[in-house]
């Protein structure tokens, strides 16, 4: 070797270790945590019953991206709203992520950063298929010590609060975020059934193993009542909670619960506000932590390079509609109460169907005209949703 050469081969060394050093030297110290939630309504049986997962108001930022309908309406039925899944990362240098999500018995709906979703356009052929979605996002960068620009909108939404993390942003393509995030519709039976019985809720799970914990919670009028259960058998009975308590000890309680699953404290309180507004709502539901068996079984992950470790903590949610709920609508819906009529939101529809279903002949006649009419008057007297062009 001529030393006329020593100097191009030196500054060549030089080139590739400075294009190396942008890379993560040890990929196994990736550690991916997702936190997600599954909501159902209970069937008189327990069961889990259709419904329209979408047919609540618009609350994401128009930024997030969602599939297009072909010459059907814009909303799907099923049994579940898979709400909010969020993938954060943590690696100690910079580093590029490959991601896959398959949906099990459902469709995603809406996403952000950009991806690529299977299928992308809901047609009258794609809802009579079997549903089988997958999303895929490519060249992920995960950027530890990046500049923290994320988009923003002038209007509020909850979409927000789970950038509230020590998580690394990340960036594919363009479109910069503090986390990978989906949403979508599925059309599955959740992992458990509530019964209600004599004021006592059977609960019951599909695959025989226990559930690790509970909360029972009711939100009447404002008067918050709440039971919580560990180490719950397959079968187990649970009455409804009969003390008044406060929802601040609720907030630490679940916090807890979601820790102990695998959480970075940030991230539970991530969830928890994320989701603040909607899981202590009027009504009666049970909250339960989903296995990771059944989430890996309906969320297929895969992420390459692998990660040292990944926890994933999903949130199920049943609603549970009691005689006194039942009654409060339909009474709301007899007398145009709307404030009453309103605060059941997206849940309206399964729990008028519910009481219709109970109803015959001039009671059934009577509470039809005049649910046409709460209609008419409650949606009339909203503010129109923006729409996302």
């Amino acid at each position: 070797m001529t030393l006329r050469r020593l100097p191009l081969l030196f500054a060549l060394a030089i080139l590739v270790t400075a294009a190396s050093s942008t890379k993560t030297s040890d990929p196994s110290r990736l550690t991916v945590h997702e936190w997600g939630t599954f909501t159902s309504i209970a069937a008189e049986d327990g069961s889990a019953v259709e419904w329209l997962p979408q047919g609540g108001p618009q609350d994401l930022p128009c930024f997030v991206e969602r599939t297009r309908f072909e010459n059907i309406k814009g909303i799907l039925s099923g049994t579940v709203r898979m709400e909010t899944p969020v993938l954060y990362f943590y690696a100690p240098e910079s580093t590029t992520v490959n991601v896959t999500v398959g949906f099990k018995q459902g469709l995603i709906t809406e996403w952000y950063p950009r991806a690529q979703v299977t299928p992308t356009v809901f047609s009258a052929a794609t809802l009579r298929s079997p549903w089988d979605g997958k999303i895929e996002w490519k060249d992920v960068k995960v950027l530890p010590n990046a500049t923290e620009t994320f988009p923003t909108e002038s209007g509020s939404s909850h979409y927000y609060a789970a950038r509230q993390t020590d998580a690394a942003p990340l960036q594919a393509a363009s479109q910069k975020e503090k986390f990978l995030f989906y949403r979508g519709v599925g059309r599955f039976a959740p992992r458990i059934s509530a019964t209600l019985r004599n004021g006592q809720l059977d609960l019951r799970t599909s695959d025989g193993e226990p559930v690790g914990g509970v909360i029972v919670f009711e939100n009447y009028a404002g008067s918050i009542r709440f039971a919580t259960g560990r180490g719950l058998s397959s079968i187990q009975t649970m009455p409804l909670p009969s003390r008044e308590g406060e929802l601040n000890a609720l907030l630490r309680e679940l916090e807890r619960m979601l820790v102990a699953e695998g959480l970075y404290p940030r991230e539970a309180s991530a969830m928890i506000e994320t989701w603040r507004d909607s899981w202590f709502e009027e009504g009666t539901r049970v909250f339960y932590i989903a296995t990771r068996k059944s989430v890996d079984e309906i969320l297929p992950l895969g992420i390459t390079p692998a990660p040292t470790a990944v926890e994933r903590v999903f949130v199920g949610r049943m609603e549970v509609l009691t005689p006194r709920t039942l009654d409060n609508v339909r009474r709301a819906v007899m007398t145009e109460d709307m404030g009453t009529f309103g605060r059941y939101g997206r849940f309206l529809e399964p729990i008028t169907r519910r009481i219709a279903a109970s109803l015959t002949g001039s009671d059934r006649s009577a509470f039809d005209a005049r649910l046409q009419r709460a209609h008419h008057v409650y949606y009339g007297s909203r503010p129109a949703t923006p729409a996302c062009r």
